[in-house]
């Protein structure tokens, strides 16, 4: 049967995190139908699902999930896959010629793995160096929240977020280091509540050694209020 045939390939794949690109593989009529459009074919499917599954749907505990669900996907976790809704990354002048790295550390993240379609959770730490334009604090946050909103792949969205900053300060100095759990890892398969999955990409001044390291002490800090 064809359904055991994928099984197959996809048990041999297993919890690799496999990508075919650095950008997310979305076809060419994806933005073909407006979001209520998509909430509406989306939520006939969540009831699908459900109703497969052997759930009442008359039942009031469960009768709205398949709306809630769709616009869930559509205007909330799912959301960065719109390019329309990609953050202004504004930059200004270095006018008080700050030399020095800018680290903004302790973003946090939700995205879903694109493999389960489960949480991932945790912490991007971005710093980059000026070359003559900085960007405003909470852009960063922003970019990285748009990079986060969509199925993902750790690896993919760590490099994602570099590349974005990249082009927005017109630098290569930028690095990117992610720390976060997998439920796909936590709660199912192997089922460690412990483990988390580290990324980074390092661009321009970060490949050196020294900078690097001088990046990484820095995200180790303790910032409390």
């Amino acid at each position: 049967m064809k359904i055991d045939h994928i099984e197959n390939e996809i048990d041999e794949l297993g919890d690799a995190h496999a990508s075919s690109s650095a950008e997310n593989p979305l076809r060419e009529d994806a933005f073909n139908l407006s979001d209520t459009e998509k909430i509406a074919l989306i939520t006939e499917d969540v009831k699908h699902i459900l109703d497969t599954l052997g759930m009442d749907l008359t039942d009031d505990s469960i009768k709205g999930t398949p709306l809630r669900v769709a616009k869930m996907f559509v205007k909330e976790i799912f959301s960065g896959l719109d390019p329309q809704r990609k953050p202004k990354a504004s930059t200004f002048e270095n006018k008080y010629k700050y030399g020095e790295m800018l680290v903004e550390k302790n973003i946090t993240i939700y995205s879903t793995c694109e493999h389960h379609l489960l949480p991932i959770v945790g912490k991007a730490h971005v710093a980059y160096i000026s070359k003559g334009s900085v960007i405003g604090l909470s852009k960063m946050n922003r970019i990285v929240d748009y990079y986060a909103k969509r199925p993902q792949v750790q690896e993919r969205m760590t490099m994602q977020i570099v590349q974005e900053l990249q082009k927005a300060l017109g630098t290569p100095d930028v690095a990117c280091v992610i720390d976060a759990k997998h439920l796909c890892v936590n709660s199912r398969g192997i089922r460690d509540i412990e483990s988390s999955t580290v990324t980074s990409e390092f661009g321009g001044a970060f490949k050196d050694a020294g900078v690097k390291r001088e990046f990484l002490d820095y995200i180790k800090l303790d910032t409390t209020f």
